[in-house]
């Protein structure tokens, strides 16, 4: 899979897609990443990225001739725009794995007041939203959305069923709650079905946790 990522600010990308998991998947080439400087493509002797809003209003908005300059040299029929935008459709893990099947995608990170419509209205294939709240920075969701499709790369996570027994995974449950040696800590012992042995009843234990944390934090995905 090839990404570009189109931002003000690459160092928002850089430092945490180098990183553990997402830093490996670069090394072993499971991803392509470009990032690419919305200041390089300013207009101008001072190379203007952004101007205030028509109509009036607080803020500023990104300009069209940037982010147009940026996006023609790297798109093509596979490409799909993303623009990370607090208008956008909620992010879900379903949307992670629909992305992942991709082979080519472009993040188009806000800032300010957001941006020209009329980039949007020529390029963007869809925009996502983290949640109900705003950053600072549209590179920081991107960061978060780049992660949750990377790791279900084929051969990025050292267990393929990791991106499977998890929350939202194929059951569209809560993860049921996991323990580790020691057998007991403080007082507090690990459940004594965990250590049986018993691979069916331990699968049947662990369903049942998982519909239990689920109706109780988010009996919405039950619906």
């Amino acid at each position: 899979m090839r990404i570009d990522v189109i931002t003000l600010f690459p160092e928002l990308i850089s430092v945490p897609m180098n990183t553990s998991i997402m830093g490996r998947a670069l090394s072993k080439g499971a991803v392509d990443l470009h990032l690419h400087d919305l200041r390089d493509r300013g207009v101008g002797k001072h190379q203007h990225v952004d101007d205030t809003p028509c109509g009036g209003g607080q803020g500023m908005v990104l300009r069209p001739e940037p982010l147009f300059a940026a996006i023609e040299p790297i798109h093509t029929p596979q490409s799909r725009v993303i623009f990370m935008s607090p208008a956008g459709q909620p992010f879900r893990q379903a949307t992670a794995q629909r992305l992942s099947g991709e082979s080519h995608l472009i993040f188009l990170s806000g800032h300010y007041e957001g941006m020209d419509q009329r980039v949007i209205d020529h390029w963007v294939d869809e925009e996502i939203s983290l949640g109900d709240y705003v950053l600072t920075n549209g590179a920081i969701a991107a960061v978060v959305v780049m992660d949750a499709i990377i790791r279900l790369l084929p051969g990025v996570l050292g267990d393929e069923m990791s991106a499977v027994e998890e929350s939202f995974g194929s059951t569209g449950l809560l993860e049921a709650p996991q323990y580790t040696k020691p057998a007991e800590y403080q007082g507090m012992r690990v459940p004594e079905i965990l250590l049986s042995g018993n691979h069916a009843k331990i699968a049947e234990w662990r369903h049942q946790q998982a519909l239990t944390r689920t109706q109780e934090r988010r009996p919405d995905l039950l619906r």
